[in-house]
């Protein structure tokens, strides 16, 4: 049978973006002869409840062959190289996958400075005339530290809700760290207002977008603005003051790769800085939820930020919000990045119902 598995890893707490950096890791992962890798699974506890596990985990037959081919690549297998370098790979890898959308999503894209910030308006070749008036805004993926997916997002969106959206380039850590984004998007927001009305208006992202979606979400309320129709929170967390469990056990990849022993404290954490991080805006799971928007969270069985999206979905929930999860089975984090998966289509799709079934009701 055609195992995947997974090698000993300390579940423990540790940094958000030291975990999503790992994504622009070069080279990739070694195959150990077959007598170093454990045949059984092994689970030793600490007293303070610290697992060391070794899992032997199948290739679940739940999916397709695309899906079960994707998740068996191999990860980088060494830590993340320098900053300059992530960013490069990043870059490239945002501007083949832009091109490769509006070959299959298509849309014009349009430069714009949107409330003194460099944003990227896309529209559907094809919006009807009854959502000329609606707006959706995108903030992109990366770790708050580079940018893997503006346009990425936001193209297939455009196409397929057939709304005009705005992709908005937030400043990024560590050079310009938390409130630095939060500013931005409320800036592209609020202009944004004066041409649309908040019922006509949504939010979405993925991964630090995700996150950054909660937090303009939470900063809008406390400066007082009106908050769109619908929150997108494709894959994000609410907390940004503790990890997850499942940072712990996976990358960006699923189990492949390297996964460093998350630290205890997000002390180092790039975006979050000096600041606080249980700051309501930064950690939307202690601020007042109550009246928000709908939301729509999606994540995955192999997601590393699985936990943080659940978490912050309950958190909703507590709150009295109208907010649906989905979770898709065994892919890795952000895995609608990747147009020709079969799930992808179905993720997006989703994301366009939800979109389409929110935005234009009549205010509350």
């Amino acid at each position: 049978m055609n195992n995947f598995k997974m090698n000993r890893r300390t579940v423990v707490a540790g940094s958000l973006v030291e975990a999503v950096l790992a994504l622009t890791a070069p080279g990739s992962a070694r195959s150990r002869p077959a007598e170093f890798i454990p045949q059984t699974d092994t689970c030793t506890m600490d007293p303070d409840g610290t697992a060391h596990v070794t899992r032997v985990v199948p290739v679940p037959g739940t999916i397709s062959a695309e899906a079960q081919r994707f998740i068996s690549m191999p990860g980088p297998s060494g830590p993340p190289p320098s900053l300059a370098v992530q960013r490069a790979h990043t870059d490239a890898f945002r501007i083949g996958r832009a091109r490769e959308a509006r070959k299959l999503f298509p849309v014009n894209v349009t430069g714009k400075i949107i409330g003194g910030v460099r944003c990227d308006v896309i529209t559907p070749l094809k919006m009807p005339p009854t959502k000329n008036n609606r707006v959706l805004i995108n903030v992109h993926g990366g770790g708050f530290v580079t940018d893997s997916g503006s346009l990425v997002e936001g193209i297939p969106i455009a196409c397929l809700t057939g709304t005009r959206v705005v992709s908005v380039y937030y400043r990024l850590a560590p050079e310009h760290p938390f409130p630095a984004a939060v500013d931005d998007t409320v800036s592209v927001y609020r202009e944004l207002l004066k041409t649309y009305k908040p019922q006509d208006m949504g939010l979405f992202g993925t991964s630090a977008g995700a996150i950054l979606t909660g937090e303009v979400a939470v900063a809008l309320r406390q400066r007082r603005q009106p908050l769109p129709a619908a929150l997108g929170i494709f894959s994000g967390t609410g907390d940004m003051s503790q990890a997850g469990d499942t940072q712990a056990l996976y990358t960006i990849w699923g189990f492949s790769g390297y996964l460093a022993p998350p630290s205890k404290s997000n002390g180092h954490d790039p975006y979050v800085g000096t600041h606080n991080p249980k700051d309501p805006v930064l950690s939307p799971v202690y601020a007042d939820l109550r009246d928000f928007p709908a939301a729509l969270f999606i994540s995955s069985t192999r997601d590393l930020l699985l936990s943080g999206t659940s978490v912050l979905h309950r958190a909703m929930l507590r709150a009295g919000n109208r907010a649906e999860m989905v979770v898709f089975e065994a892919l890795p984090h952000a895995f609608w990045y990747d147009y020709h998966l079969p799930k992808t289509r179905e993720a997006l799709n989703i994301m366009a119902q939800f979109f389409n079934r929110q935005l234009g009701r009549e205010a509350a």
